[in-house]
């Protein structure tokens, strides 16, 4: 099965520290133009607002998010995952990827996986 457009996606699951919520964003704005070189077609970071307790699993518990912790949801799209792969590959020599201070979010909690798109519907 090819994926819808050939697209490959990245997607996230963080906890950030609620009062990390602008040094987190403008990490994440200060990594797109590195995600833009690489081919990343678009990045989408979304603070968690309605991020409820489910009965048997969910987000929060999915990263062991503490009390004064927010569950972030991101995702990159890129053109196809042989961009993907190559990025990834590269970015680890990049020095635009190593922080400039102190991470906003435990990295070790991070879930993150690639996916290839079965069904899209746009308006």
């Amino acid at each position: 099965m090819t994926s819808v457009n050939g697209q490959y996606l990245q997607g996230f699951v963080v906890p950030v520290g609620t009062a990390n919520k602008e040094a987190y964003r403008d990490m994440a704005a200060s990594a797109w133009p590195m995600f833009r070189d690489y081919g990343a077609l678009s990045i989408m970071e979304a603070w968690g607002e309605d991020v409820t307790d489910g009965e048997v699993t969910d987000f929060r518990r999915a990263v062991l998010a503490e009390e004064d912790e927010t569950v972030v949801f991101s995702w990159i799209v890129w053109p196809d995952r042989a961009t993907c792969d190559a990025a990834s590959e590269r970015m680890r020599t990049d020095d635009r990827m190593k922080p400039d201070g102190p991470m906003p979010f435990d990295g070790r909690r991070m879930i993150y996986a690639g996916f290839a798109p079965i069904f899209q519907a746009d308006r």
